[in-house]
C-alpha cells in the first residue's frame, strides 16, 4: 500500500527491511537509544508503517498483534525537522487501522498521553525506565526446593504460559522470537517453572525484561542475577509502578530516567493474580 495525503510531497506505506537503517538514523535523531539490531527485532516481531517526504524517511510506526484479540503499538517517531506537519497523526492512523479491533496498548509519555486520551486510549498504570552502571546487589534467598538455573530449549512452553497467565495475551510467538537473541533465567520449585527474567543486548548496553514471577521477593532474586552477572555494565531496566521494585533497582546503581503511562484502547486484558509482570520486555511491545 502507498497513499498520498494532503501534505503535499509524504506518501505513507508498509515498512520492509531496506527502511531499518533510515529507521535507526530517525531513531538517533530524536536521542533514541536503539540500536539497527533492535530495530530488526522489533520489525521481525511485528508490522510497520513509513512516511516519506521528497525520498527521505520522515516518519515510523510500528504495532505487534497477540494472537486474535490483543495487540501493541510504539516506535512512532517523526523526524525533528517534519514534527507539526500531522505525520505523526496519519501513522497512528495506519497503525489502528491495521489492528482494527483489538485491544491495544502502549506506553506514552506524560507530553504524548493527552494526544493518545483523544484516540480513546485510558491509563492503566505506570511505567518507571532506570538504567546505569549496575552494581552487585546484597543476597538473596530463595525458599526450600527453589533454584534458579539457565532457560534450556524445553523450558519455551513454560515461559509463554507463565507470560500469558501475568499479562492476560497469548506470548508464546512472542517469547520464542526474544529467545532467540537473549540469555534467560527461571526460579525451579521441585521441578516446576514459576518465574523467569530475560537478558538481551540493547542500546547502550544491556536491557532486563521481561521479569515474571509470583512475588516480589522472587522478581529481586531474577534481576539480582543478572546484577551478580554484569556487574559493572550499563544495564536498563523498565520496572511497573506498581511492582514496588523501584527503591530497591535504585540501590543497584540504576537511576530513575523517567516515568511513562501505561494506556489501553479497548477490554484491558485480564492477567492471573498469581504470576504477574514485574518489568516489560520494552515500552513498545510490553
Amino acid at each position: 500500500m502507498t497513499n498520498q495525503t494532503r501534505n503535499a510531497g509524504v506518501t505513507y506505506r508498509r515498512m520492509t527491511e531496506d527502511d531499518l537503517p533510515s529507521a535507526h538514523e530517525l531513531s538517533q535523531a530524536v536521542y533514541w537509544a536503539h540500536r539497527l539490531e533492535d530495530w530488526q527485532l522489533m520489525h521481525r516481531l511485528g508490522t510497520g508503517f513509513v512516511a516519506q517526504e521528497n525520498g527521505t524517511l520522515a516518519g515510523t510506526g510500528l504495532c505487534w498483534k497477540f494472537g486474535n484479540t490483543h495487540a501493541s503499538l510504539g516506535m512512532i517517531i517523526v523526524s525533528p525537522e517534519r514534527q507539526g506537519k500531522g505525520i505523526g497523526r496519519e501513522l497512528m492512523n495506519l497503525v489502528l487501522e491495521e489492528l482494527g479491533e483489538r485491544c491495544i496498548l502502549l506506553t506514552a509519555t506524560p507530553v504524548g498521553q493527552p494526544l493518545y486520551e483523544k484516540l480513546g486510549f485510558v491509563p492503566t498504570g505506570t511505567v518507571d525506565h532506570h538504567q546505569g552502571m549496575m552494581q552487585q546487589p546484597s543476597p538473596l534467598a530463595l525458599a526450600a526446593g527453589e533454584r534458579i538455573r539457565p532457560v534450556a530449549a524445553g523450558d519455551l512452553q513454560a515461559l509463554a504460559a507463565l507470560a500469558t497467565r501475568a499479562l492476560g495475551m497469548p506470548r508464546e510467538e512472542f517469547m520464542a522470537q526474544v529467545l532467540n537473541v537473549a540469555e534467560g533465567v527461571l526460579i525451579e520449585k521441585d521441578g516446576e517453572a514459576i518465574g523467569f527474567s530475560i537478558m538481551r543486548p540493547f542500546g547502550l548496553g544491556r536491557v532486563i525484561g521481561p521479569v515474571v514471577a509470583p512475588d516480589t521477593q522472587r522478581a529481586k532474586a531474577l534481576i539480582a542475577h543478572w546484577a551478580r552477572t554484569y556487574s559493572g555494565s550499563f544495564v536498563r531496566v523498565d520496572v511497573t509502578g506498581e511492582s514496588g521494585l523501584g527503591t530497591w533497582v535504585e540501590s543497584l546503581g540504576l537511576a530513575l530516567a523517567g516515568p511513562s503511562v501505561r494506556m489501553v484502547r479497548g477490554q484491558a486484558p485480564v492477567s492471573d493474580d498469581t504470576v504477574k509482570q514485574y518489568a516489560i520486555f520494552s515500552q513498545a511491545l510490553g
